[in-house]
């Protein structure tokens, strides 16, 4: 039989204090893991319930409401509160934008303000001769669609 060991008492007593503080760094090891793992689950069993109505906010001093989402909408952005049903009903109805993604006017039964048309870019951009008949300028050239002809000499 092949015997790998040394042969002296001292070099053997050696081993076995290197394989015991081994066994030791492995053990602590094994109960950190089992107690991460622990709180791991009690975390799992205890998260709060994801909020079933979020309303995204704007930027700025107050930030106010910009968009209303189902509670699991990845849409959403990174300012947002949670609302309850109510509230969520409250600010669609007052003309709150519903996001297009998850729908949540519809999912709550407020279904004739999912209908609305959207404003296109040229109804909302300001009317350049009413801006200049109250003695204002354009702010940018794309406003100024009236072209100012010069009379012929």
């Amino acid at each position: 039989m092949f015997d790998d060991l040394p042969p002296d008492l001292e070099r053997l007593h050696t081993l076995r204090v290197w394989h015991a503080m081994w066994l030791q760094r492995i053990d602590t090891k094994i109960a950190a893991l089992r107690q991460r793992q622990a709180e791991e689950d009690r975390g799992r069993r205890h998260r709060p319930a994801p909020p079933e109505w979020i309303v995204e906010l704007g930027m700025g001093a107050g930030r106010p409401p910009v968009q209303i989402h189902s509670g699991n909408c990845h849409m959403a952005g990174g300012r947002r509160r949670p609302v309850d049903r109510d509230e969520a009903r409250r600010l669609l109805a007052a003309g709150l934008a519903a996001c297009t993604h998850c729908q949540p006017d519809a999912v709550l039964g407020i279904l004739d303000l999912s209908a609305r048309p959207a404003l296109t870019t040229a109804a909302r951009r300001p009317n350049t001769r009413t801006l200049r008949s109250i003695g204002l300028r354009p702010r940018c050239s794309t406003h100024s669609t009236i072209r100012t002809r010069t009379p012929p000499r």
